[in-house]
């Protein structure tokens, strides 16, 4: 049942899938080019049109990108007064927009900027939304949404048969990217500011870019990993010379996190970041299912726990039962006896 407050809709009027694009600093947002693949699949599953859409500020020359990677057209809504971004200007944007055309389904990455603006985006249309999506299927016309829900112990299949659009979020490195095609052509609809923009709320004072030295963990090719059973944050000192000894980067499970011991941003599982490594090294993480969610594309696990029993062995290629403190000493002395005999390493 839909809630009466809200105008019924025609389902037949809406047709068209489209992908927000996210865009910063010149270039698009890796995630929206994954989030391409997905609208593709979609698209064609209903037999009907992608289409990406860019609002931003001089974002023009942009606009091909979506098509190079599988988008049929773009619409490019390019004003000063989206720079710089607020989650209520762009997401009104995409709201009347979307009212315009009347796409039957919006994907938008799950990336700080897209979980804040999606669900202004989905309350303002009166529609359903559904986060963190894994996988995406069509059934009787509608969008079959997938996530794990209860701790990801099972997969939920969701629909909305009643509102219009369909609207739903992955998060980044869920998907893997379209590959790019320069020779593909497409449509490019240049809009103008038709409607109000909102007042903000908030305004941006000051803004200062901090230099990251360290690789992302979203692109990191060799990750080690500390959880709950290191014990306290000085395990992590050790990870620390383990992770440079390999040319990788830290991470840790939520439980490390919410101990304080690692940064949230540092954090990988179903409410962290999903990491697709070609190592991934996981030192005291008992293997909770969302921190096994989060790992699913790792190319090659190694677990060191103390506890046989632990989940992580079910879900590694290699195992060692263990105290860390002992192994991890002995596994950087060896790789660094490796590194005089023959070079660097390779994952």
């Amino acid at each position: 049942m839909s809630c009466k407050e809200w105008e019924p809709v025609n389902k037949s009027d809406y047709r068209g899938v489209w992908v927000y694009i996210e865009t910063d600093e010149g270039s698009i947002k890796e995630a929206s080019i994954q989030m391409l693949s997905v609208g593709r699949n979609i698209a064609d599953k209903l037999g009907t049109y992608l289409a990406g859409v860019i609002i931003g500020y001089n974002v023009g020359h942009l606009a091909k990108e979506p098509i190079f990677y599988g988008a049929d057209k773009v619409i490019l809504l390019d004003d000063s007064r989206f720079h710089p971004f607020y989650s209520r200007v762009h997401g009104q944007a995409l709201v009347e927009l979307a009212r315009k055309y009347k796409p039957e389904v919006i994907f938008i990455a799950g990336t700080m900027r897209g979980r804040e603006m999606a669900p202004y985006v989905a309350n303002s249309l009166r529609t359903g939304i559904t986060a963190d999506c894994t996988a995406f299927d069509v059934e009787n016309g509608d969008l079959i949404q997938i996530r794990p829900p209860f701790g990801a112990l099972m997969l939920a299949r969701i629909r909305t048969p009643n509102r219009r659009p369909q609207i739903a979020t992955a998060r980044p490195n869920v998907f893997e990217a379209p590959a790019r095609d320069e020779s593909r052509k497409g449509e490019i609809i240049e809009e103008k500011v038709f409607f109000e923009l909102p007042d903000p709320g908030i305004r941006l004072i000051e803004s200062r870019k901090v230099k990251k030295e360290e690789i992302p963990l979203e692109k990191a090719e060799i990750i080690v990993s500390g959880g709950r059973g290191l014990g306290s944050a000085d395990g992590f000192r050790m990870l620390e010379e383990l992770a440079k000894e390999l040319g990788g980067v830290i991470a840790g499970s939520r439980k490390a996190v919410d101990a304080g011991w690692i940064p949230h941003e540092k954090q990988v599982g179903q409410t962290g970041t999903s990491v697709k490594p070609k190592l991934y090294i996981a030192v005291g993480i008992s293997g909770a299912a969302q921190h096994v969610f989060g790992i699913r594309e790792a190319k090659r696990v190694v677990a060191v726990n103390i506890d046989p029993g632990a989940p992580i062995f079910e879900n590694a290629d290699y195992g060692i039962v263990g105290n860390y403190r002992e192994i991890i000493p002995l596994l950087i002395e060896e790789i660094r006896t490796r590194k005089k005999e023959k070079g660097a390493i390779s994952p």
